[in-house]
């Protein structure tokens, strides 16, 4: 039997087709705002720390008690037009637990300016929050976050040499690795993705860098654009030299699939930390 999608929008609408979708993202600012609260008090948080000129060149930096074992970049979703850093404090608790500094930078939004220009954003935010930071740095990014955790790790990512090669582990969760498909939805009335910048924008199409520990992650109940871009990345990138695993988490949607961040005892955070704890 031949099979093929005809209604692209709703291949990846994620809030109509989760039970009580519409819940987020506003499920997120009270447990965010509230750890953001409490780190501020404690003096372990310090925010909008200026990365670049715009508005939106600003990213919080969560500290642990004791020097950090490295970085851990979380890079937020809403498909390059949504949201800011600000929904996504309470993340940070899972890997401070274990040791690690946590920087979550926004960017500018689609359609102010293209996913290109994001990616560079993206890089710059990296850059500024690891200078202060020493030690290994993990790339953590959710949905379109995803998409620009691996992007920094091709090789034509915005991030000097150096910096990539700090990079110790990459985690796409729910990431859109290849952007051609959404030039068939509505979505692109906001983000004027031609075919040029596809090609240029997609991790799936280009080559890593070496050495790139990559693994992709998503909520086994998501849409099946998204398992199927989840398996992509993993699937082309181990073809080209990387070391990849692909990761589909039981029981958990487009939305939820996050929490584990939240948790150091998490079997994705175990997955993506322990062994660095074993190579220190």
């Amino acid at each position: 039997m031949l099979w093929r999608i005809d209604d692209w929008d709703d291949a990846y609408a994620n809030g109509p087709n989760i039970p009580d979708g519409s819940a987020w993202p506003e499920r997120w600012v009270g447990p965010a705002a509230a750890f953001r609260s409490q780190a501020l008090a404690a003096k372990t948080a310090r925010t909008d720390l200026s990365y670049g000129d715009g508005a939106r060149h600003r990213f919080d930096l969560f500290l642990p008690e004791a020097s950090p074992k490295g970085l851990f970049v979380f890079l937020h979703g809403g498909f390059w037009m949504r949201l800011d850093k600000s929904y996504w404090s309470h993340l940070a608790a899972g890997p401070l637990a274990r040791g690690w500094a946590v920087a979550m930078p926004s960017y500018t939004l689609a359609p102010d300016v293209r996913i290109a220009e994001i990616t560079a954003e993206i890089g710059a935010s990296i850059a500024c929050a690891a200078a202060g930071i020493s030690g290994p740095i993990v790339l953590a990014g959710h949905s379109a976050g995803g998409h620009l955790a691996t992007r920094m790790m091709c090789q034509t990512s915005p991030l000097p040499a150096d910096l990539r090669g700090r990079v110790a582990h990459t985690l796409s969760i729910s990431g859109v690795h290849d952007l051609r498909p959404l030039r068939r939805t509505g979505l692109n009335d906001t983000l004027h993705i031609d075919a040029q910048e596809a090609l240029r924008e997609s991790p799936a199409l280009l080559e890593p860098v070496a050495d790139v520990r990559l693994t992709c992650w998503v909520g086994a109940a998501e849409r099946s654009e998204f398992l199927r871009q989840n398996a992509l990345l993993a699937n082309i990138w181990k073809g080209c030299g990387a070391a990849t695993a692909c990761v589909e988490e039981p029981d958990r949607h487009h939305f939820n699939v996050i929490d584990g961040l939240g948790d150091p005892d998490s079997t994705m955070l175990r997955h993506v930390l322990d062994p660095l704890g074993q190579q220190a």
